[in-house]
């Protein structure tokens, strides 16, 4: 608890993830701690202790957090654990990323020694800084604290590569802590800094967010299937931006056993069709779409005292080697026309690129 300890008593807080492709570390300290946390992150990098007391200690809550927010919780893991796992193919895409228990069990003392050694080096790491600070001192300092910690050779990375999905699939999903169906429906993504990628990204703002999307305007306004419609790019696992590997776009939402399911997916296509029409999507359409992803990608970038822009320029460091594209990402969406739009969604919103996946409320087993 050191770590912790040192930035909670310098009134500052912590927190990390491990995403698909990357864990992160961040820290929001008074601006005059700046040197503390640089030491005491490059001191992590360099030399983490890593004892059987602490891989035991830390395997219990991994495992604990899987409990509670899988096991143990009605829809735990729907949709955002249990989809990738249906809609993709390639292994890589395809486990379960959270971790198995008795996968979690397996590993040992020396299999986290060799991840670590492996991964955790200044040449597979981005450190971004925001906040009141001289550029040139804060340089000066993350150049006396990591620049003698040597980098290694880094592992090739895997192919990531998903064959091209031709048919829809349809699955079923038993869960006895659910007390109503619930219905996740995932496309997959184009390829990330493309045209279609930025168009499926004001797509997403047409059809999915907010009460004026039209996904929520059909299913809860005029049907009324059901009190909400969720979803988004790379759902709730991250955003649009912050993966470098086949991403979804997908939505959910609960509805009442006593429908059928195929009626609301044939209301769920209807929508999707008027996309292709002149009247369905329009100018109108598209500057609302805009002003959404703007606004969007800026309470993004605001969230958690900044977090939200050191993600963003870490993320594009990482894939890029670019942290500037973060200025560049309003333009790109404003380069989409309403051709390229209905064009997009002709492409990849389409049912043979989905997968459905239901989850059913299920008697426990005995």
């Amino acid at each position: 608890m050191e770590f912790v300890n040192l930035i909670s008593n310098n009134g500052g807080i912590l927190n990390g993830s491990t995403r698909f492709d990357f864990t992160n570390y961040f820290e929001v300290v008074p601006s005059h701690k700046l040197e503390t946390i640089l030491w005491a992150e490059a001191d992590r990098m360099k030399g983490l202790a890593i004892t059987q007391e602490n891989l035991t200690n830390q395997q219990g809550v991994v495992k604990n957090e899987v409990k509670v927010n899988v096991l143990n919780q009605p829809y735990g893991g729907f949709p955002w654990l249990d989809m990738p796992q249906y809609a993709n193919e390639n292994w890589y895409n395809a486990h379960n990323f959270y971790g198995d228990l008795e996968d979690l069990d397996a590993a040992s003392l020396e299999d986290v020694q060799d991840f670590f050694d492996q991964y955790y080096t200044p040449n597979n790491a981005a450190l971004a800084i925001v906040g009141d600070f001289d550029i040139d001192e804060a340089k000066a300092l993350v150049d006396k604290y990591f620049g003698a910690i040597p980098s290694r050779e880094l592992p090739p990375q895997p192919d990531l590569t998903e064959p091209q999905q031709t048919a829809e699939k349809r699955f079923t999903k038993p869960d006895p802590l659910a007390p109503r169906p619930g219905i996740a429906i995932a496309y997959h993504m184009p390829e990330r800094n493309t045209p279609e990628y930025y168009a499926m990204g004001l797509l997403d703002q047409i059809l999915v967010t907010g009460n004026d999307s039209k996904l929520y305007q059909s299913l809860v306004q005029d049907n009324g299937y059901t009190a909400n419609v969720g979803g988004g790019i790379n759902y709730l696992l991250g955003n649009m931006y912050n993966y470098n590997g086949p991403m979804l776009w997908m939505f959910n939402f609960n509805y009442d056993a006593t429908l059928d399911p195929d009626s609301i997916i044939a209301r769920v296509d209807e929508v999707i069709a008027s996309l292709q029409t002149e009247e369905g999507l329009n100018e109108e359409h598209m500057e609302i779409a805009l002003v959404k992803q703007r606004s969007s990608l800026y309470d993004m970038i605001a969230q958690f005292s900044g977090f939200g822009l050191l993600d963003l320029l870490c993320s594009f460091a990482l894939f890029d080697d670019n942290p500037g594209r973060v200025n560049d990402l309003e333009k790109e969406f404003r380069k989409v026309d309403l051709e390229l739009l209905r064009k997009t969604a002709r492409t990849y919103l389409v049912p043979t690129n989905r997968t459905i996946l239901i989850t059913e409320p299920a008697p426990p087993e005995s």
